[in-house]
């Protein structure tokens, strides 16, 4: 078994994974991206829809027309992309395992990026109690389903969850004919963008109830309805509230979960909120010389804001490959924390002396009305908004924080959303 050696391997080949692998390309020679699929591109290859590059390409593109434009200028330079290559193990020393058509192969790589994306929350996950018909799925498969393989998932639909893929599914079932029943959130608020409640529910007047969720499965051999009832504030059913709603399919849109099994193989330690590793502010791991980026590190909102992070992983990772490891040696790391109604943080520790600008990407783990973004070190205000505003889980906040501001100070850094004037 030969093996292949690159300064910079991605492992993954979606928006990612080809962002982070040019990006590396402009400061090193040898770059590899490892995806496991027949095809470049990721999920946006079944995002049909419009609404992505308006950051990036500052025009409108669909998922497919957004990935062609990575995958195309991916073509134009010397990087290997392996396709049909799934990673099976990852080791601390930076060896790749992988399984390819030809067998294994094994990758020895200067630095590591980790695009490997992230996947859906199943009916397992969250123990919805009943029977176990057929007509169950993941919004994403149903997306899959309807845009790329044109199979019709079912005629009455519910969907659990007001994550983005579930609004947008709402509407695409829709308009291929079938009825969207209603949206049922168990939040007392929704999780998806307020451009897709207002897009895909509101002009097609389908139904979003908050503060409900499915209480049980009805059917044998395919789904005949759900029960819902509305919960309290322990998001417990509350006695009395059930209601039956006859339909033969249950879409799930209840969340995403990082793709962290490679991450754990190669010791990487893993933030407990979001299950995505812990990074310092160049995107680098607890384990070093092996980066991440995109939604394997943390969900986000939009595809653009994933390309931007990628390139700034890529570009970490093939510094790294040219610095040898030195940065690290050089301070200790300064613990970034999240409190009050900030969820997590990325990154989760900072090393002033890596970067001349330390950016802080957030989330609130619930809505706030009106609140200032505040960071501290200690009792020390390194940040402060001006201005109040609102903040909602479905939008991650970012910020920028000079490094020389951190160097005059000591202890961990906290990021809150400051309230009450």
């Amino acid at each position: 078994m030969n093996t292949k050696k690159y300064d910079v391997v991605v492992i993954g080949g979606g928006p990612a994974g080809l962002a982070a692998a040019l990006k590396a390309r402009e400061t090193v020679e040898k770059v590899a991206v490892l995806e496991r699929n027949d095809e470049l591109g990721g999920i946006l290859n079944q995002c049909i829809h419009s609404g992505f590059g308006l950051h990036v390409f500052k025009e409108e593109l669909t998922g497919p027309e957004y990935a062609q434009r990575y995958i195309d200028m991916v073509e134009e330079t010397d990087i290997s992309c392996y396709l049909n290559t799934m990673v099976i193990d990852v080791t601390k020393e930076r060896q790749i395992i992988a399984m390819t058509e030809k067998g294994m192969q094994i990758f020895e790589a200067g630095a590591i990026v980790l695009a490997m994306g992230c996947r859906e929350r199943t009916r397992g996950q969250i123990k919805i109690p009943g029977t176990r018909p057929a007509g169950i799925f993941t919004a994403g498969l149903a997306q899959r389903y309807v845009n790329l393989e044109n199979f019709r998932p079912g005629s009455k639909v519910v969907i659990l969850g007001s994550g983005d893929i579930g609004l947008i599914m709402a509407r695409r079932l829709t308009l291929e004919g079938m009825k969207v029943m209603g949206v049922y959130e168990l939040m007392p608020y929704a999780n998806g963008l307020y451009r897709n409640i207002k897009n895909c529910l509101d002009d097609f007047s389908i139904p979003l109830h908050l503060s409900t969720t499915v209480t049980k499965v009805i059917g044998s051999q395919r789904v005949q309805a759900v029960e819902v009832a509305a919960v309290d504030e322990k998001l417990q059913p509350i006695p009395g509230t059930e209601e039956i709603i006859p339909c033969d399919t249950l879409l799930l849109s209840i969340g995403l979960i990082p793709e962290n099994e490679l991450s754990k193989k190669a010791g990487v330690e893993l933030n407990p909120t979001t299950s995505g590793p812990k990074v310092d502010n160049t995107l680098e791991t607890s384990t070093e010389g092996i980066f991440a980026c995109g939604n394997v590190l943390h969900v986000h909102d939009l595809v653009d804001q994933v390309t931007r992070e990628a390139e700034d992983a890529g570009q970490f990772a093939a510094e790294y490959v040219k610095k040898k490891a030195e940065a690290k040696e050089a301070e200790k790391g300064r613990e970034v924390v999240p409190a009050g109604a900030v969820r997590y943080t990325v990154p989760s520790v900072v090393y002033p002396n890596k970067t001349p600008m330390v950016k802080i990407k957030f989330r609130v783990g619930r809505p706030v009305d009106e609140g200032k973004i505040v960071v501290k070190a200690g009792e020390t205000v390194l940040f402060e908004s001006r201005t109040n505003k609102k903040f909602v889980p479905s939008i991650m906040e970012s910020i920028s924080v000079k490094a020389e501001a951190l160097q005059e100070t000591e202890g961990a850094i906290t990021v809150t959303i400051k309230t009450g004037e």
